[in-house]
């Protein structure tokens, strides 16, 4: 554990197909224990917290989303929150992954705080498995 010295011991519930499926991938990249993972797992949700919070200036971009399109009232939140966002969202492409997975590519451009914020936005919707942004800067 590079950097850290003092333990903290935590408990927490998961879903079993959830916890199935981290225990299998755990496996599958020779983890020696669920702690090892879950402090990986972390280190890497606050990797991607502080790049997604360097986003900042005029930039085009990409949301990929993954989302259960059976989840009651997800669809009219999601055509929502795109609505609100209209402005900086140039295209957007959807396909049926199963019969009850989509998923959705957004192409935006504009200021970096708001292709932030739609993200969030997105990511925080019951229903959403997966949000990811990606963008360049704009250069002169």
């Amino acid at each position: 554990m590079s950097g850290d010295t003092e333990l903290s011991r935590i408990g927490i519930s998961l879903p079993k197909n959830l916890l199935d499926k981290f225990d299998e991938i755990l496996s599958l990249r020779g983890y020696s224990s669920r702690s090892e993972g879950i402090r990986d797992s972390i280190r890497s949700y606050i990797t991607h917290y502080q790049w997604i919070s360097d986003v900042k200036g005029e930039r085009q971009g990409v949301i990929t989303m993954v989302y259960d399109h059976d989840q009651r009232g997800l669809l009219q939140t999601l055509t929502e929150i795109q609505h609100q966002y209209a402005h900086i969202i140039q295209a957007s492409l959807h396909s049926h992954v199963t019969h009850n997975k989509c998923l959705e590519v957004i192409l935006i451009r504009g200021d970096g705080a708001m292709l932030k914020d739609i993200t969030e936005r997105l990511m925080a919707q019951k229903g959403v498995e997966a949000v990811k942004l990606t963008t360049i800067p704009i250069e002169g």
